[in-house]
């Protein structure tokens, strides 16, 4: 009854480390290229009372032993990247990235990665992040720019009065082996680590790189029913769990009252 006590509170853990990754992703659900996470759980060590297979004293075998579970506990926090819905927002300096890729952006001296499209223009006329951060390769524009325009293979031109072309740049976009290997940063930036593999680079559209869509924002992939689906199931086996800590307590106390 000891052990099922521990054995409840591990499981009440981590349903509470479930619903607080849904609130996470109920919060962001409105943030451009938000990416939702899903909490992953493994069991814990067993407590072997009797092995399978082992032989009988009148020479039969176990067909199976007895293997009494210690409860569970948290594996991963896994970000999942499925597309996210598209608005057209009509602000020419909007970039929202259809397939794989992300954006690379120089965050003080620290390159990272998003999905976030939002782009604006700081004092420099540079391309940069709402966090201030400048899309890589650097991109400034000319003050007499009237019209920026993107095509879906990461060509960017720059427009002046009367259709002159003022400026053209490539942007290409960075892939991963695994990108939930990648290190969430805030801010909307990603940060490459030994698990998600080194960045690759390639040309939008070309080897498996998605392409790029001017004057679109990438929305959350969060569904907000799914969510508040999953939450009610993670506050049910909280609840449960919870009654199983009830039911021990309850036994011991019966036990304990055996001789009085």
């Amino acid at each position: 009854m000891i052990r099922s006590l521990w054995t409840a509170a591990s499981g009440m853990n981590a349903q509470q480390m479930t619903v607080d990754v849904i609130a996470n992703n109920l919060a962001n659900a409105n943030t451009t290229g938000f990416k939702k996470s899903r909490a992953n759980f493994q069991d814990l060590m067993y407590q072997t009372q009797l092995i399978a297979g082992a032989t009988t004293p009148g020479g039969g075998q176990i067909p199976s032993g007895i293997q009494v579970g210690m409860g569970t506990k948290p594996s991963s926090v896994q970000k999942i990247f499925t597309q996210g819905d598209y608005v057209q927002t009509g602000n020419d300096l909007d970039m929202a990235i259809e397939g794989r890729g992300f954006f690379r952006v120089i965050n003080g001296d620290e390159e990272l990665y998003t999905r976030a499209g939002n782009f604006t223009l700081d004092s420099e006329g540079y391309l940069t992040t709402p966090a201030g951060g400048r899309l890589q390769p650097e991109i400034g524009l000319p003050p007499e720019t009237v019209l920026v325009s993107v095509q879906s293979n990461g060509q960017l031109t720059a427009y002046g009065a009367g259709d002159t072309v003022l400026l053209t740049e490539q942007i290409n976009l960075y892939t991963f082996v695994n990108p939930a290997g990648l290190f969430a940063v805030g801010q909307n930036l990603l940060r490459a680590t030994e698990g998600s593999g080194d960045p690759i680079e390639g040309i939008p559209g070309s080897e498996g790189v998605g392409t790029i869509s001017n004057a679109f924002l990438e929305m959350s992939n969060v569904s907000v029913v799914e969510e508040m689906v999953a939450m009610i199931v993670g506050q049910r086996a909280y609840e449960a769990n919870s009654k199983t800590v009830q039911t021990a307590d309850s036994m011991l106390g019966i036990a304990n009252s055996v001789k009085r």
